[in-house]
């Protein structure tokens, strides 16, 4: 649905009369250059800009907030809408996409305030009425979404998508002939728009028009060949056919463009079970599994099929699993009573069979489907659900996104580079230190602080004093020496140490040889590490509240201990230096030790308001704490400032529909 909401964004993108002065025209149609092309996280920076230049533009906010949304971050999107409203308290648009994003963080009441001021000020503007109508269906208000998209498609007849949501509204309203006149008038508008073959299709499959649907869905892949829901549905298709070995190929196709896609797995191996290949049927049940151990049917599926493998105590431990996990499960406890008979568990058998049936007779008296109770049916049906199957939006928290490992935004330190020290634009460049620029120019080399090993310069350096050995260390660094770095770095410490007499600013650039031999000694322990996959992240599911874990290998096997002292030695020295505080945080991140990571990205913050790596580390540590709200606030801003990981993070763990 969130694809249809935004199709009448980009209407207003060259309708804007600009009046500011050159460079603001520059940036501003840059973003709306990149707006317009879907390069979402390069419009952000443009108008990052413009919002810098002048505060008082509400179209910078807003074209920002729209580019904040189509990366799934709905609060940096309603932030950037709140600021475009303040700044225009009669601004339209301002009102109707902050209604949209907040449909989409469910605050429903609040967005239908919007979409009325949105029309008390520009009634004539229909497409309120379509953005409207979509909100009312997402909060199952199916009525009042078909009044909205009479009205729209009454004003704008010919506007395919419209017909598409009318359609699926009908369908929850269990009309399917006007359903079906709708998605036909959609194709018939767009006759190359995938989605229309789709929907029809799937009508076409509720009704047994087997054929139809098949013709539907090989249209939609002929215009879309990674229509990864196309393919699954012809897959369910050719289930229901017998066709089992295209259905096989299609579903290896979804597998192929999304590995992790547990619905996918799922189906599939139910394919193989009905087939007979029960070792690959128990390897993609173990994938979903592995996915979300909460996952019913699949253990109880694995269950069914380690039966026809004989195995039953594994069976049986999947259907105690089952049982657990949905107690009214009858079949279940039927199953389970056949697989207690054949180990001679008779007294455990009779008392499952009992239970088994006492659960079929509550179904019957309730009146409810009794096909969990059904004992005929050897596996249950493949799965077909009306869900958003790219984002993995699948029912009844059944099947969940994989669990993923994200990485933190490495340390900062000096490194060479081949550049010449660039100071940048006064736009663009955010945090300047004095001491800092005074160093770099005092270096025999070119060098800069990153985050990143840059290509540094291949001049030999004469190592002459701390700065040389410094230089020397850098460009070891460099060619992944690491011992070699180490040696050079501790002779710079000692060498600043005996020239600090001589020279006062000594002392302070001491900080930055201990910064740097710190954060070599984390990359030595984390080149190590790598090994093993542990290095600075964070492993984070989905399964129920959103949480995360740090790796216990990393906590348990490497002591960071070493290199956090040199950083505490360097803030004793410049404790006004961010980038230590961010290191630190790191660190502390590492150890294990979230309390203090979070002090440590607040005082980085505290220095360099714009640090948008220490924005999303700091997000990662409070998602990991379980302070959700604040966490995609982080994550939201770093996205802004810059850190396109952040927008990943955002769709997967920010989402308030999940």
């Amino acid at each position: 649905m969130k694809k249809n909401i935004l199709t009448i964004v980009l209407s207003l993108l060259f309708a804007i009369n600009a009046s500011a002065q050159y460079d603001k025209d520059v940036f501003m149609w840059r973003g709306r250059n990149a707006l317009s092309e879907g390069r979402y996280a390069n419009a952000i920076e443009q108008f990052n800009v413009l919002t810098r230049l002048d505060s008082t533009d509400y179209w910078s906010f807003f074209f920002r907030g729209i580019a904040k949304y189509n990366l799934g971050d709905f609060r940096g999107a309603d932030k950037d809408f709140n600021t475009s409203i303040r700044l225009n308290p009669v601004f339209t648009n301002g009102y109707h996409y902050r209604a949209i994003t907040r449909s989409q963080t469910g605050d429903i009441d609040g967005a239908y305030e919007d979409f009325d001021k949105a029309l008390s000020l520009r009634p004539g503007l229909y497409g309120i009425y379509f953005s409207r109508g979509v909100t009312c269906f997402l909060a199952q208000n199916f009525e009042a979404a078909l009044s909205n998209f009479d009205y729209y498609i009454r004003k704008e007849p010919k506007d395919p998508s419209a017909y598409l949501n009318r359609g699926a509204t009908y369908l929850f309203l269990r009309d399917t002939t006007k359903a079906l006149a709708d998605y036909n008038q959609a194709i018939k508008l767009d006759r190359y728009e995938p989605e229309g073959y789709i929907r029809r299709a799937r009508i076409h499959s509720d009704r047994k028009e087997y054929s139809e649907a098949v013709k539907d869905l090989d249209m939609a892949i002929g215009l879309d060949s990674t229509s990864t829901f196309a393919y699954f549905n012809r897959a369910l298709i050719n289930f229901e056919l017998k066709h089992y070995n295209e259905a096989m190929s299609d579903f290896n196709i979804v597998l192929k463009q999304d590995p992790g896609n547990a619905l996918t797995l799922y189906n599939r191996s139910l394919i193989y079970a009905h087939v007979g290949e029960y070792e690959k049927a128990i390897d993609d049940l173990d994938r979903v599994i592995n996915i979300n151990p909460g996952n019913v049917l699949a253990h109880y599926n694995r269950a069914t099929v380690f039966v026809e493998m004989n195995r039953l105590e594994d069976a049986l431990e999947d259907y105690n699993k089952s049982i657990e996990l949905y107690p009214d499960f009858a079949k279940a406890y039927l199953n389970r009573s056949y697989v207690e008979n054949l180990l001679g568990r008779q007294r455990e058998s009779k008392a499952d069979y009992l239970i088994a049936q006492q659960k079929v007779k509550e179904y019957r008296e309730k009146g409810s489907n009794a096909s969990l109770a059904d004992p005929t049916r050897r596996y249950d049906s493949l799965i077909a659900l009306d869900a958003d199957f790219a984002k993995k939006d699948f029912n009844n928290e059944l099947l969940q996104h994989r669990d993923i490992d994200i990485k933190l935004q490495p340390l900062y330190r000096f490194t060479l580079s081949n550049d010449k020290a660039d100071k940048g634009n006064i736009i663009t460049r955010r945090y300047e230190n004095a001491l800092i620029d005074r160093f770099l120019q005092m270096m025999p080399l070119n060098a800069v602080v990153n985050n990143h090993i840059l290509p540094g310069s291949k001049e030999l350096v004469i190592a002459q004093g701390a700065e040389g050995y410094f230089a020397k260390g850098l460009q070891e660094l460099e060619n992944r020496q690491f011992n070699n770095a180490l040696e050079w770095f501790d002779k710079a410490i000692k060498a600043a140490d005996n020239e600090e007499s001589k020279d006062k600013y000594s002392r302070y650039y001491k900080a930055f040889y201990l910064m740097n031999r710190g954060v070599l000694k984390a990359e030595m322990i984390d080149f190590i590490a790598s090994l093993e996959g542990n290095v600075q992240t964070l492993s984070m599911d989905t399964e129920g509240a959103t949480r995360a874990r740090v790796s216990d290998r990393v906590a348990r096997s490497y002591d960071y201990s070493e290199a956090i002292a040199d950083i505490k030695a360097a803030l004793d020295i410049l404790p006004d230096i961010p980038y230590l505080y961010f290191d630190l945080g790191n660190l502390h991140c590492l150890s294990s030790d979230m309390v203090s990571a979070i002090e440590d990205y607040d005082m980085a913050l505290k220095l360099y308001p714009e640090m948008g790596e220490a924005h999303f580390n700091r997000g990662l540590v409070l998602i990991y704490l379980k302070d959700k709200e604040k966490g995609c606030i982080d994550l939201s801003r770093a996205g802004e400032l810059g850190i396109g990981d952040a927008y990943s993070v955002i769709s997967k763990y920010c989402d308030d529909n999940e």
